[in-house]
């Protein structure tokens, strides 16, 4: 498998899944732990002596829970050290002393001192428990948003690119997906700075490791920890089908427990994700080649009644003249002639298209621009028609002296060569074939109209489909090539081309062409 998928996706960090405790043992929350022990302290100098020390120790307890709140377990217990000592200091007789004239105000402050400690230790779990249940929330909702986006991928690179997408915007780093090949692991995915081709011999190990044991591997395991990216494996009730890196950047940046935990849960959903890909890709192969074996047999049927029938015309018509020969007017053995002419040429064009297509479905065709006038063209096309266009009334509509169009000439005679043809068979012989052409700044119009039956509402599109076939075709013969070549040639010159029904009836068969010319 050769599919590879390579997009950088603007970093989304990793905070909103990551599990925070706000600057726990940073010196901003020692910092603020005494600052909550100084308001209550202010607070009670404000009110003055009539300030009740029963009273602040409300208020003290009330700052060593916002401190626990907001700035952690650590916090809280400097607020509640600090808030126990500005009590006993400035509101406990006797003042501005760390005495006391009584036991019980000892055990007054000690009691402080636990009461705070404890309410501070449960704030800090009911904020914690609290926190792990946004975060989990947060866990479900972004799997829930991966497992939908992989659900609605239309096909195996869709999937790809949702999976590159969500693990980018999740983890905020470079993530490979790789699957077992013939010749050791084949990069499915790979963003712009982690590539299979340039892992360490280390990685490279750890990979396939990951992916013979069923096993986390590299970085954050204990298999191959030296590593530098975390590895996991992508498994499904079928076995393991492949391996996720993720290369957290920095100098051995270790994955917390947490995102490991999400991480191998984004991977299952990976894993069977690509799993589900692959089998419809293989069912879309299957199906693409049984469609191809009905149109082998529908070609095969097509060409061997195609082929006897001008075959037979002609082999009738010479053997007559053989055998019979001598016996026939001139007029008869001229009629005989013809006939002959006229089915070595439909055989003639039958082989045409066979090799037009098959130098279509090869991608051999070339074309070959040069600067052409557009009657030389309908000229060219009708001259090699031969009898059938001479025997039809053809109207040439173009603008005066036209200007020279750069164009493929043989392609584009070919075009309409099976333009005029299709025509002809599909319209009454004494009834006119129109061919116009107009000419812009940007494109060469060309259009043939015949008076016809006309094409059926809704196979617009289709009579440009291989082997189609109108349901009158039964009587004009052909293997149902010819606008389907028609369609690959003008498409080959950068144009496109049309089919419309007539009103009352006919059909129009047109092509637009860029005037200087489309890509090669």
């Amino acid at each position: 498998m050769q599919t590879h998928l390579q997009q950088t996706f603007p970093a989304v960090p990793w905070a909103r899944f990551r599990r925070i405790s706000p600057r726990e043992g940073n010196w901003v929350g020692y910092l603020a732990g005494v600052v909550m022990a100084v308001v209550p302290t202010l607070a009670g100098l404000w009110i003055g002596r009539s300030a009740n020390a029963t009273n602040l120790a409300i208020l003290y307890t009330l700052s060593v829970v916002l401190s626990a709140l907001s700035w952690g377990r650590l916090a809280a217990v400097i607020s509640a050290v600090c808030s126990a000592l500005l009590l006993n200091w400035f509101f406990v007789p006797p003042f501005r002393s760390m005495l006391w004239s009584d036991v019980w105000d000892l055990v007054t402050l000690s009691g402080f001192l636990a009461i705070g400690l404890i309410v501070s230790t449960l704030a800090v779990s009911a904020r914690e428990e609290a926190r792990e249940a946004r975060r989990r929330e947060q866990y479900i909702e972004a799997l829930h948003s991966f497992t939908r986006s992989l659900v609605e991928a239309k096909d195996f690179t869709a999937t790809l690119g949702e999976i590159e997408r969500h693990l980018r915007e999740t983890f905020s780093h470079p993530i490979l997906i790789a699957v077992p090949g013939k010749k050791g692991l084949e990069q499915l995915i790979a963003s712009s700075d982690f590539h299979l081709e340039d892992m360490g011999e280390e990685d490279r190990m750890a990979a396939e490791w990951c992916v013979g044991n069923a096993e986390p591997s590299g970085q954050s395991t204990e298999h191959l920890p030296s590593a530098k990216a975390h590895y996991l494996p992508l498994k499904t009730n079928k076995g393991t089908i492949g391996v996720l890196g993720l290369w957290p950047h920095g100098p051995r940046v270790a994955l917390s427990a947490d995102r490991r935990e999400l991480l191998s849960a984004f991977a299952d959903q990976a894993a069977l994700a690509i799993s589900r890909a692959l089998l419809a890709e293989e069912a879309r192969r299957a199906e693409l080649l049984q469609e191809t074996g009905k149109l082998q047999t529908a070609l095969l049927n097509s060409i061997s009644h195609d082929l006897r029938t001008p075959l037979a015309s002609v082999s009738g018509a010479l053997n007559t003249l053989i055998e019979d020969g001598e016996l026939l007017d001139a007029s008869t053995q001229r009629e005989l002639l013809e006939t002959a002419q006229e089915e070595a040429r439909r055989l003639n064009g039958l082989v045409q298209n066979l090799l037009d297509m098959t130098r279509l479905q090869g991608g051999a065709v070339s074309v070959k621009r040069e600067p052409c006038h557009v009657q030389d063209v309908i000229g060219a096309a009708l001259a090699q028609l031969g009898e059938p266009a001479r025997r039809r009334q053809v109207d040439v509509v173009l603008p005066p002296d036209p200007p020279l169009v750069t164009m493929d000439f043989v392609l584009i005679t070919q075009v309409l060569v099976n333009l005029f043809d299709n025509a002809f068979k599909y319209s009454a012989a004494d009834s006119p074939v129109t061919v116009s052409a107009t000419i812009d700044s940007a494109f060469l119009e060309v259009r043939v109209r015949d008076l016809g039956q006309g094409i059926a509402k809704g196979d617009e599109e289709r009579v440009f489909e291989k082997f189609f076939r109108a349901p009158a075709a039964g009587r004009a013969g052909g293997a149902g090539l010819g606008l389907s070549i028609c369609k690959g040639f003008i498409e080959a010159h950068g144009g496109r081309i049309w089919a419309k029904r007539l009103e009352p009836h006919g059909t129009e068969v047109g092509f637009a062409l860029p005037t200087g010319g489309g890509n090669d």
